[in-house]
């Protein structure tokens, strides 16, 4: 691993993760190329942005639960084999609904150069500390579909106002929003802006 790539949880207490490409609970409906270990890495300068953002979150009562942080290239690249791959309809409901796979590309929730293989972005939610359950957010991580925009309508009030809260945490925490996904979040002064690194998480 990179000298200036940790384990998040090692770096910023407190926080849940449940790393989804190392296990089958993700959209290609298996783990994914590079996930070796259930583990959320991130640069040292995105640990200290999240520590920030627990703290402020903390003191709302709210936790965090990372599902990604640094995504090694060759993810990346299984991502769009999959997309290329005929229909089984396995993740289909749960995760893409209203696309066909090929569209995940066209219309920005799988990209050819990813931001988490820079170590600088992150996919999380909030959960409340004082009985562990996830904050609704008005549907789940990658959910490609309109509902997971941040201008989305048709969720519930709370819902939206959970959301809001998790952007105005992140984005006084040095973070800029990504407007098709609530949960994903990219370092504004991310220290490796141009590379794409491909150490698999282990």
């Amino acid at each position: 691993m990179n000298d200036d790539f940790v384990y998040v949880d090692d770096w910023v207490p407190g926080v849940r993760w449940d790393a989804k490409y190392a296990t089958w609970d993700n959209f290609t409906g298996k783990p994914v190329d590079g996930y070796l270990a259930n583990r959320i890495v991130g640069t040292r300068a995105l640990c200290a942005a999240l520590a920030q953002v627990r703290e402020k979150a903390a003191s709302l009562g709210f936790g965090l639960l990372l599902w990604d942080g640094y995504r090694p290239r060759r993810a990346v690249d299984c991502f769009l084999r999959w997309s290329q791959q005929p229909e089984d309809g396995q993740t289909k409901q749960r995760h893409y609904p209203n696309i066909d796979r090929p569209e995940m590309l066209e219309k920005g929730y799988v990209a050819t150069q990813s931001g988490h293989s820079r170590g600088g972005a992150v996919d999380l939610t909030l959960y409340h500390l004082a009985t562990g359950e996830l904050a609704p957010m008005g549907g789940d991580h990658d959910l490609m579909d309109p509902i997971s925009g941040h201008r989305a309508r048709g969720i519930k009030p709370i819902e939206s106002k959970n959301r809001e809260l998790l952007r105005s945490i992140m984005e006084d925490c040095g973070f800029d929003r990504y407007d098709c996904e609530w949960w994903h979040y990219t370092l504004k002064r991310e220290p490796y802006p141009d590379v794409y690194f491909d150490f698999p998480i282990t």
